[in-house]
């Protein structure tokens, strides 16, 4: 094994791509075995905060808690802001409240409010009581607006100015600070009432000549986010305006923190996670470090829902017990029909609701997507029926049994891909999150077209 403790660099603890080298974990661990701290540093020193978060979350609890202690006081917090919120709470309990004081001062205050807001009451006394009283008042102020709000996702920590100021005195003051954020992309302007009026990119200010205004040098686009809008909506106009950081203001337009773009991103990559959870029928919040118990109280009631769909299902082919039994032929094409609808409903539910979930599908643009889906499940039907006409005579040598399955293909498929769109605008427009219940819907519906189509059109046909 390579001499880990000299790597200068985290590439030299990767294996290919960015996954984490297991040889790296495994001499970690073994450091952690002899009770090693000064090697157990040398080979941490190399990790980004979210390489150890990705370590703690792939050991078990007992490695975890050893390894932890261990490390002591080179513990960084922002490790704890990396974490899986399902194991913050074990991770704290390993931390000694010395480390713990010292690896939450680090934070910015937007990191101790998400750190902080799942906790429960003594978790969160021992946070805020390691924070200097500035920094606990904003966070315990930032915890008074709503949960998942732009004040919650905001950090207190703003760098503004005067709209009438030079570039000079900007960066005269951002000299003189006694302390500025770990990282800002722009300095906001204010008016005397402290509204914002501008923001003013680092880059322009330090291209600038002194005796410029910071007025003159203002980006012509600008967006102020109230302090109570949803994060979801915020991480929208994010990625929509192409926004670095943003002013949060308050009720009366005054500023109060600032959202950048890491925290926004963070939250659509959180709403992707979910919606692509949920179209499984799966929680939002299921996580690999969940206990079994939790696990399954998460997807037992979906899957008791899509029991109930297979049973819907299981009672149209009840209708056609006779015709089954008279025509085995039926028992074996039918699941075909039923499959390839399901696909087909699939696969327009997930472009609808990623549409939706980006404001991509509107009322404006509903009837023409409606119709595009219907027409491309009407071309889909067409073609897989010749395949399963063709099937169906050489198979069973039965033109009719042939022309009665590819009929009930065609059905279904413009069936699945109208439903695909409509089942979740209908969700979305009852305040329904169609991500969780469109799928067990959709099922339902290419399940029960599908046999009743297939059945139905061979008891007219062939008996």
């Amino acid at each position: 094994m390579a001499d880990i403790s000299e790597a200068p660099e985290s590439e030299e603890v990767r294996d290919e791509g960015y996954d984490l080298d297991r040889k790296a974990v495994a001499a970690i661990l073994y450091a952690v075995d002899t009770e090693d701290r000064e090697q157990l540093i040398t080979l941490m020193e190399p990790l980004h905060a979210a390489d150890i978060a990705d370590l703690l979350e792939q050991v078990n609890a007992y490695d975890r808690t050893r390894l932890i202690r261990l490390y002591g006081q080179e513990f960084d917090g922002e490790i704890l802001s990396e974490l899986d919120e399902t194991l913050r709470e074990d991770v704290i309990n390993a931390l000694s409240p010395a480390v713990l004081a010292e690896a939450v001062r680090e934070l910015d205050s937007d990191d101790v409010v998400d750190l902080i807001e799942d906790l429960d009451a003594e978790q969160q006394g021992t946070i805020l009581g390691a924070l200097p009283e500035s920094d606990r008042l904003a966070v315990e102020q930032s915890l008074t607006y709503p949960e998942f709000s732009a004040g919650r996702l905001m950090q207190r920590e703003v760098v503004m100015a005067p709209e009438h100021w030079s570039v000079g005195e900007a960066i005269d003051f951002m000299r003189e600070a006694d302390q500025l954020p770990e990282q800002f992309y722009h300095m906001v302007l204010v008016d005397p009432k402290l509204r914002p009026v501008g923001n003013v990119t680092l880059g322009r200010i330090m291209s600038s000549p002194r005796a410029v205004t910071l007025k003159s040098i203002a980006e012509e686009s600008f967006h102020t986010i109230p302090v109570t809008r949803e994060e979801g909506e915020v991480a929208y106009a994010f990625n929509q305006y192409h926004l670095i950081s943003a002013p949060v203001v308050d009720e009366n337009d005054r500023l109060v923190g600032v959202i950048t773009i890491d925290d926004a991103m963070t939250v659509l990559d959180e709403e992707n996670e979910e919606d692509i959870l949920r179209l499984a029928g799966v929680d939002g919040e299921s996580r690999l470090s969940d206990r079994v118990l939790d696990t399954v109280k998460r997807r037992i009631p979906w899957l008791g829902v899509n029991l109930v769909t297979a049973v819907l299902a299981s009672l149209v082919i009840a209708q056609f017990e006779t015709a089954i039994s008279e025509l085995v032929a039926l028992a074996v094409l039918m699941p075909i029909v039923a499959s390839m609808g399901g696909n087909a409903g699939t696969q327009s539910l997930t472009v609808a609701v990623r549409a939706l979930a980006t404001k991509d599908l509107t009322g404006s643009n509903l009837w023409r997507v409606i119709r595009r889906e219907g027409a491309v499940g009407l071309i889909n039907g067409v073609a897989f029926a010749v395949i399963m006409a063709i099937v169906g005579i050489l198979w069973f040598g039965s033109p009719a049994l042939g022309g009665v399955i590819a009929a009930a293909m065609v059905i279904n498929l413009v069936i699945a891909g109208l439903a695909g769109i409509i089942i979740p605008v209908v969700l979305d427009k009852v305040g329904v999150d169609p991500a969780l219940a469109s799928g067990a819907f959709v099922t339902t519906v290419t399940d029960v077209v599908g046999f009743f189509a297939f059945l139905g059109l061979a008891v007219m046909v062939l008996l």
